[in-house]
């Protein structure tokens, strides 16, 4: 086992999402006015006191709920509570006991949790006396905080981390970050309910249904995948709300901090110009990527080099595009999901493969006796070594007498060299040139 789990429950517009930013000091959830935003689960580590959490929020249950999406968020607040060690069960003084909390309450009570009663939206603490109302509910002492001003919120995570189980083995820290990024109503959430082999994500026929990123560890053949389902990216023009926008920018900033981004693309509708802009961000940020046609199985006549030929009309638009893994899935059927495990982990892999100084200088050396760099007028360009710089993603220095006279034509001659010899599949590669420098004269 590792880290423990601590859920916040409740009623839709209790100051969930606010309590989950307050707690992990930032602003990761979507926090708006109205009712619902929350749909799916929502994970984050948090810490106090020197005792590490996940910390989930979760949809807004309305007791009774019988539409598509509401029955949606119950199920996924379901798996919330089997997977916790503690519950945070929110109500809002302001309202009082509503008929819904007292639903909620009995729920509870059958699921055999543990339960803490917090009493959200209690502004004028000390004085005030609001909370003593929830007694009603019969789950013990109701817990009185403001978590849109903090106010006893220091006390309630004395009290969450005093009930909490301790962890079990330390985390892996070198844990796989994996971006799952497209357009909306591609599939990314099917398709990871599918990897992990149970219906994660909130998956819906409108599009959009996915607003936050949201991360959910996984463990594969030995390693620790942290999965991110993002907002589909849209094109800015098209946010119609801040809500939208949000969830646009929470995408790029999924980018930026995974390990490895798998692209979906939908199979029927082909690669968008902004599907390209997508992996376009990704590839400049250093991440490695993968791309995942999805919906194959509805592809009804597959001639035996339709993938080869559509991936040879990308290539052409974005030739980086070259050396990037693409898997034709059916997140639907599972036809081929499993192999996505597979290349997260081999790219990752990639992304932090490092090479011998020694066995970079005979790659280079090969390289300029095939083919030297051009030559401008004045003096002639020599190339003296090289060695890699750095790892997640691969860097590469040259050093250089001229190292502004060497022409982007060349770098990417020696960026194809260097994927000759050591393949870094899926993630990208950078040289830098630099001058050497000179000995001072005695």
């Amino acid at each position: 086992m590792g880290l423990p789990t601590v859920a916040i429950i409740g009623r839709p517009n209790v100051g969930k999402s606010t309590l989950f930013n307050r707690i992990i000091g930032g602003r990761e959830a979507i926090v708006d006015a109205r009712p619902g935003v929350t749909r799916d689960r929502h994970f984050a580590r948090a810490e106090w006191n020197g005792k590490r959490f996940w910390l989930v929020d979760t949809g807004g249950l309305v007791p009774g709920a019988t539409d598509a999406l509401n029955r949606a968020i119950r199920t996924q607040i379901e798996l919330a509570i089997a997977e916790s060690d503690l519950l945070l069960f929110l109500v809002d003084v302001e309202q009082g006991v509503h008929p819904a909390d007292l639903e909620i309450a009995q729920y509870l009570r059958r699921a055999q949790r543990p339960v803490l009663l917090v009493a959200n939206k209690a502004d004028h603490l000390p004085d005030d006396t609001r909370h003593l109302a929830f007694y009603e509910l019969g789950l013990g002492d109701p817990f009185p905080v403001s978590a849109a001003v903090g106010k006893a919120s220091g006390d309630l995570l004395d009290q969450v981390v005093a009930l909490l189980p301790a962890p079990g083995a330390h985390e892996d820290d070198e844990a796989i970050h994996v971006a799952v990024v497209g357009r909306p109503n591609v599939g990314k959430s099917s398709l990871v309910n599918r990897l992990l082999g149970r219906e994660r994500l909130v998956v819906a026929e409108e599009p959009g249904t996915t607003r936050d990123a949201i991360d959910t560890p996984f463990a594969y053949d030995g390693r620790r995948l942290v999965f991110i389902d993002t907002a589909g990216l849209r094109k800015r023009s098209k946010v119609a709300d801040d809500i939208e926008f949000y969830s646009t920018l929470r995408s790029s900033r999924a980018i930026e901090r995974a390990d490895v981004c798998i692209l979906v693309v939908d199979a029927l509708d082909g690669v968008h110009v902004q599907d390209l802009k997508i992996a376009n961000e990704a590839w400049d940020k250093g991440t490695g990527l993968i791309v995942a046609v999805n919906k194959w199985d509805l592809i009804a006549e597959k001639e035996t080099n339709t993938a080869v030929r559509g991936e040879r009309e990308l290539v052409a638009r974005a030739p980086f595009l070259e050396f990037i893994p693409f898997l034709y899935v059916s997140a639907k059927t599972g036809q081929r999901v499993p192999r996505l495990l597979e290349l997260i982990v081999t790219v990752a892999e990639e992304r932090q493969k490092r090479v011998p100084t020694s066995e970079v200088n005979r790659v280079l050396e090969t390289l300029v006796e095939r083919q030297q760099p051009p030559q401008p007028v004045g003096e002639g360009v020599r190339l003296f070594y090289a060695s890699q710089i750095g790892t997640a993603p691969p860097r590469f220095a040259v050093v250089a007498n001229r190292p502004d006279a060497i022409p982007e034509s060349y770098t990417r001659y020696l960026l194809h060299g260097f994927r000759e010899a050591w393949e870094f599949t899926g993630a990208p590669v950078t040289i830098k040139f630099r001058r050497k420098r000179q000995t001072a004269q005695r």
